[in-house]
């Protein structure tokens, strides 16, 4: 997954991605004729009404359930990480507890309402200098 520095995460939202995560799993699972119930069994211990919340978006999936979905959809771990697009929470935790003057931009970020668009076009702006 991208990282906040980058913004490779972020560009997905400002590019209006329109297929979820769940949609994308929902279609790889289709293309190799897979019910839910045949996934569900494949991927182990998880019911096919908990695949079901993570494709109607209702819930997400572990890091290592993440890498199961992968294996048996036959697609890297990348692609599917592409295309979901929760905030990477723990990644910017990690990030404030090594430095935490993140944690004081963040807060800015969040206090002064920063545009989303406004701060990828400006991260973009930076890394091509």
């Amino acid at each position: 997954m991208g990282t906040i520095l980058d913004g490779s995460v972020f560009a997905l939202y400002a590019y209006g991605m329109t297929k979820t995560f769940g949609d994308f799993v929902r279609e790889k699972r289709d293309a190799l004729d897979l019910s839910l119930r045949e996934f569900a069994k494949k991927l182990g211990d998880v019911s096919p009404a908990h695949i079901s919340d993570i494709e109607n978006s209702r819930r997400h999936p572990s890091d290592d359930l993440l890498k199961k979905m992968a294996h048996i959809l036959r697609v890297p771990l990348e692609e599917l990480q592409r295309h979901d697009l929760r905030p990477p929470v723990e990644q910017l935790r990690r990030m404030v507890e090594r430095n935490p003057t993140y944690g004081v931009a963040l807060r800015k970020l969040a206090e002064k309402r920063v545009d989303p668009d406004a701060l990828i076009e400006f991260l973009d702006g930076k890394s091509k200098k």
